[in-house]
């Protein structure tokens, strides 16, 4: 009689592919590495656009996140990419013949700092030259910004522009005009598709009621976590859509 091989219908989990056993790897080294950085004490002027004053409040004080809403390994890796594109773009330029300045001749990256340093920014660079096809375009010194984006990110900035379809962009424009003296001239904004590598490169005239309110939000922000108290919430219902993405919406609606 032949022997019968008994069936085991149990789920048993599949071992991890050379890919995936890899990646964790790289990913649990980028969060730990992440986790070990000093904790920013600013206000940093990149983050000022946000819609959620109570959200900027969070940020600034460090208070724990939601379970499961840290930056995941590969949110880092976005990061890290969008540097990436950003010195592209940065000797795109140049060999095209603008003279961006990104450091100072003590080798450390343009910025300001106000408020007795609780508000803070480092721009990407000053447009300090342009070749003679685009001197009549862009003027000098200008402020120069550079964003990625995917694709359908980057077909709204083109088609809406910078100031309309992403308004967080916009205000850290404006600000940034203001705090290093750079408001006479627009900013050269530049977007990169990291999907297909288009460029779309955008003049920001100085918006100066917008840097304004930019400043204005800083310091109350800083006056409400001096104070411990809380800003109002963007919404009144937690389901809306800048409550649903946000890392504290369950400390938030508690």
């Amino acid at each position: 009689m032949t022997n019968v091989i008994p069936l085991d219908f149990n789920h048993r989990p599949k071992p991890p592919t050379t890919a995936e056993a890899i990646n964790a790897l790289i990913d649990i080294a980028l969060v730990a590495e992440n986790g070990s950085r000093p904790r920013r004490d600013y206000l940093g002027g990149s983050r000022l656009g946000d819609p959620c004053a109570r959200r900027l409040q969070y940020e600034h004080l460090d208070l724990p996140r939601d379970p499961d809403t840290g930056f995941s390994g590969q949110t880092l890796r976005i990061f890290a990419v969008g540097h990436v594109f950003e010195d592209l773009a940065i000797g795109w330029l140049r060999r095209a013949g603008f003279d961006i300045r990104t450091r100072g001749r003590d080798g450390e990256q343009f910025g300001f700092s106000v408020a007795n340093g609780r508000i803070q920014g480092h721009i990407d660079g000053v447009v300090v030259g342009a070749p003679p096809e685009a001197a009549s375009l862009v003027a000098a010194p200008a402020l120069w910004e550079c964003k990625s984006a995917n694709a359908r990110n980057w077909k709204e900035i083109v088609r809406r522009g910078v100031a309309a379809a992403k308004p967080v962009y916009a205000a850290q424009i404006a600000l940034y005009q203001a705090y290093m003296g750079l408001a006479q001239t627009p900013a050269l904004f530049t977007a990169v598709n990291k999907d297909t590598a288009e460029l779309h490169h955008e003049l920001v005239p100085f918006d100066a009621a917008l840097a304004q309110a930019t400043s204005d939000k800083a310091v109350r922000v800083l006056q409400a976590c001096d104070a411990g108290e809380w800003l109002p919430r963007i919404s009144a219902e937690p389901g809306h859509f800048e409550c649903a993405r946000c890392p504290w919406q369950s400390r938030c609606w508690a």
